[in-house]
């Protein structure tokens, strides 16, 4: 059994990068992380980590086992899960979701998933980033960003459609665009994660412009605020931008242009596709998001 804490040890400290925050996320103190750490050293007869003043980095003897501690200790888990008590769940899921789509959409998700499951801990994480799941260690990322990872098996969810707007104030005194190309001289409101290139498609194909951003945040919510506020033009998720369409409150730039749509997904690293839990969630996770998207329904 402490070969297995200790397994668990050493790949927290290598994905927080230090002994005190692996202690905090533990609950205990940063010597019982050492001390289980050096245990491990110890059996492998390698150092691990390199420690110096700037931190702890991982040795290449570490990055090795970092790879294969984590595909056993997934194999250990998968093991006792399909004992006796393998009708019943009871694994520990880290989950990555953007911070909009959980506040507003997901969040029953994971809750009516737990009802369900109460033998599950689900450890929920809002990040507004593209991450790669093997990398940061997590069961399930969701997002809707482009990037992909090799190992990493990805769920397709739904498409997330965007709008180009702004506040009717703001372009009193300006021009409106008539064309992708005018963006750049107006100011910008940037979702940090997907940068200040923005596409447009049109008749003649796609075009990308690269804008001034004076304005950038990890949550659409808050650059819809500033948009209504009048301070630029945001390229945001459209179901955020409905209600203050509709008021009034933005108005719809460049409607002849499309904005490209973007896809919702689940990644999971393949060796835990092997966890019944993660397959479980996963089809939860499809079944609220397909045929219909959790936006569109009433």
């Amino acid at each position: 059994m402490d070969f297995i804490v200790n397994l668990r040890t050493f790949l927290a400290v290598a994905r927080l990068g230090s002994f005190s925050a692996a202690a905090r996320e533990a609950g205990t103190v940063p010597s019982v992380v050492s001390k289980r750490v050096s245990q491990l050293e110890h059996m492998c007869r390698a150092q691990l980590f390199e420690r110096s003043t700037r931190g702890l980095e991982l040795t290449s003897v570490g990055r090795t086992c970092q790879q294969k501690f984590s595909e056993l200790l997934s194999e250990i888990e998968a093991t006792i899960e399909a004992g006796p008590a393998r009708n019943r769940l009871s694994e520990q899921l880290r989950i990555k979701c953007p911070t909009t789509m959980s506040v507003m959409h997901f969040s029953d998700i994971f809750c009516d998933f737990q009802i369900a499951h109460p033998g599950v801990r689900i450890d929920l994480n809002l990040v507004d980033r593209s991450v790669n799941p093997i990398e940061e260690g997590y069961d399930i990322a969701i997002g809707a960003l482009p990037a992909t990872y090799p190992q990493v098996h990805e769920t397709a969810l739904c498409s997330l459609p965007r709008k180009l707007v702004a506040a009717p104030s703001y372009f009193e005194g300006r021009p409106m665009p008539k064309h992708p190309s005018d963006l750049n001289r107006l100011d910008g409101l940037v979702f940090r994660a997907s940068g200040s290139t923005w596409s447009l498609v049109g008749p003649a194909g796609e075009v990308a412009v690269e804008v001034n951003a004076v304005f950038s945040a990890t949550d659409t919510r808050i650059l819809r605020h500033a948009a209504e506020r009048g301070l630029g033009v945001a390229l945001i998720a459209e179901p955020l931008t409905r209600e203050a369409l509709a008021s009034g409150q933005l108005i719809e730039l460049l409607p002849e242009w499309r904005v490209p749509d973007l896809y919702l997904k689940a990644m999971v690293p393949e060796r835990r596709m092997q966890s019944r839990a993660v397959r479980l969630l996963l089809d939860a996770l499809v079944a609220a998001t397909q045929p219909v998207a959790p936006w569109d329904r009433a």
